[in-house]
């Protein structure tokens, strides 16, 4: 065939033409067919045109209520805990949820924290605004105040700043205490369980908040590896060359430097021969250590510059009994059932790499569901479990408080829409999956009588505790916080694992009783007072009258604990004592 690109004395001969629409119906080239094929396109394109403009002009707002209804049968597959950045993790979030109606943007959390820090150096404290419903409880401005001037503090007192090494030379020297000095110290040292020691260190903040000291935290096996630095531009680590540190285990209440042992032999009119006083607030204390709770023994520790403290106990409520700080716990909290909400929210950030197990476990398990639920079992009884009796107690307390829905055991599928599914994400916290692997099966096998879909979740299941293991500590510092990003809350009696996690969520939990006997509590718990944690060992002694009395009764705001009859916890003075 010729090309058509001659002049028109070269026009083809008619057998050429022959040939060529030959070759044409041969091929399906057909000049009709062509320009209905062209046509076709034409019309097609135009139609895709209109549509995309109508879908232009759609509520954004409509598509993703789609998308989301879409996502409610989606389970994430599981992924490595060990790996990802947090950073991106982040902002896969904020790209899914940024029409949620509980994200905030206040970082600073109504200014209860400083804006001094450096952008990415602590990436929860960064971020947590855009996982975390914003609280319903603001700081009072005193307290902020009062955080401001402790940063200035303990920005003038901290480790290797002149003042430090001045005293610290002092203790190491054996010198005399100074009449009034500019910088006492409040050293916190390592002991106890992982919950114990964020409630016992945030008791010990509040303390020297109230004192003027300045906080140091002896770092133990981990403590630098869970949490990010508090204060900005001044460590809150006790360094490690500090002259004493390696006599902390060893200080018990027969020390000489022990705050008791030293009222009891010396009645409090001599200092410590060792420059120090060393406090033994754990659970085991006597009646005269129990003394640093009374306004008149206090003084004997006003003007010492170290003060060595131990506890595995959340003390607080008894400083609200001291007359000394009456007025300005008032003024630091109006409300007093959220001490430790602020102060933990203050306080405990997850380091980078616990916030990368947090935020990857909750965009993949949690973000998607319309409610998180958080389930927190701890059992007393050392053999293995499951146990049945407290597997019918989670069930008994979700059921009966229309925490989860019941199922419907008689029919195979409840025909519900898939716009208005709802899905519930429930977090399921235990040392032994045996729990979890129940009630997953049971909402797997079983329609819900309100066509909700039931998700359940375990991160981890450990088998028992391991207080010496970092990733151990690492999982349940990463389950507590997840936890107080849940909307309702089950926690277990005597908890303070599930004290944290409510206190940093502000959540009122469910509180399953302690059972006894191997037998399901009847009712299976109840709904606690407040959302402040429990002292499980206060004393119970009049300061004024030196004899025993009922602590419990003695302020509206101290009342028994739910789950401990014994002891003490902060409430707001409306509400009645249910022990």
């Amino acid at each position: 065939m010729r090309r058509l690109n001659k002049t028109s004395n070269d026009l083809p001969k008619i057998s050429d033409l022959d040939v060529f629409r030959d070759q044409q119906t041969r091929f399906g080239l057909n000049p009709l067919k062509l320009m209905g094929g062209f046509v076709v396109c034409l019309m097609g394109v135009s139609v895709l045109f209109s549509i995309s403009v109508i879908l232009k002009d759609f509520n954004s707002n409509s598509i993703l209520t789609v998308a989301d209804a879409a996502r409610v049968l989606h389970v994430a597959p599981p992924r490595d805990l060990e790996q990802d950045d947090p950073l991106a993790e982040s902002v896969k979030h904020s790209e899914k949820l940024d029409s949620s109606s509980f994200e905030h943007d206040d970082k600073l959390l109504n200014g209860l924290l400083s804006g001094q820090f450096d952008e990415g150096s602590c990436l929860s404290r960064d971020q947590v605004a855009s996982y975390r419903k914003q609280s319903p409880y603001k700081p009072s401005s005193y307290l902020v105040s009062r955080l401001r001037r402790y940063e200035a503090l303990h920005k003038r007192c901290g480790p290797n700043t002149e003042s430090y090494n001045r005293f610290v030379a002092n203790l190491r020297d054996g010198e005399k205490y100074e009449e009034s000095p500019d910088c006492k110290y409040l050293v916190w040292v390592s002991y106890s369980g992982l919950g114990n020691r964020i409630l016992t260190l945030g008791s010990a903040f509040l303390y020297a908040l109230l004192t003027d000291r300045v906080l140091l935290v002896d770092r133990g096996v981990d403590l630098d590896d869970l949490f990010c630095e508090p204060f900005p531009e001044a460590s809150w680590l006790l360094p490690l060359d500090f002259p004493i540190i390696d006599q902390f285990k060893s200080l018990n209440q027969k020390s000489p430097e022990c705050f008791g042992n030293m009222l009891k032999t010396s009645n409090g009119s001599s200092p410590s021969p060792s420059g120090y006083v060393y406090l033994h607030l754990v659970h085991d204390y006597d009646d005269h250590d129990k003394l640093f709770f009374c306004d008149q023994d206090q003084s004997f520790l006003q003007n010492v510059p170290w003060v060595i403290m131990k506890s595995d106990n959340y003390f607080i409520p008894s400083l609200f009994l001291m007359p000394t700080f009456e007025q300005e716990l008032h003024n630091l909290f109006p409300e007093k059932e959220t001490v430790f909400h602020f102060i933990g929210r203050y306080l405990f950030f997850p380091t980078n790499p616990i916030w990368g197990l947090i935020t990857r476990y909750y965009n993949s398990y949690l973000a998607q569901a319309n409610e998180r639920i958080g389930i927190q079992v701890r059992v007393f009884d050392t053999r293995p479990g499951p146990f049945q009796y407290v597997l019918d107690q989670i069930l008994a307390c979700s059921l009966d408080n229309n925490v989860l829905p019941n199922i419907n055991a008689n029919e195979s599928f409840i025909t519900s829409s898939l716009g208005n599914q709802k899905s519930k994400a429930v977090l399921l916290t235990s040392l032994s999956s045996g729990y979890f692997e129940k009630i997953r099966d049971m909402y797997w096998e079983h329609p819900t009588v309100t066509g909700e879909v039931i998700q359940i979740f375990q991160p981890s299941h450990e088998g028992y505790q391991q207080t010496e293991k970092k990733m151990h500590h690492r999982k349940a510092w990463a389950e507590m916080y997840l936890l107080s990003l849940t909307d309702k809350l089950i926690t277990s009696s005597w908890s303070t694992f599930g004290y944290v996690a409510q206190s940093l969520g502000g959540l009122n939990p469910w509180i399953l009783y302690k059972p006894e006997n191997e037998t399901t509590p009847n009712p299976a718990c109840t709904r606690a007072m407040s959302i402040e944690p429990c002292f499980h060992a206060p004393p119970f002694f009049d300061c004024k009258k030196r004899t025993g009395t009922d602590t419990g009764l003695v302020v509206p705001h101290v009342r028994h604990c739910e789950d401990m009859s014994w002891g003490l916890k902060l409430v707001n003075p409306s509400v009645s004592s249910v022990a």
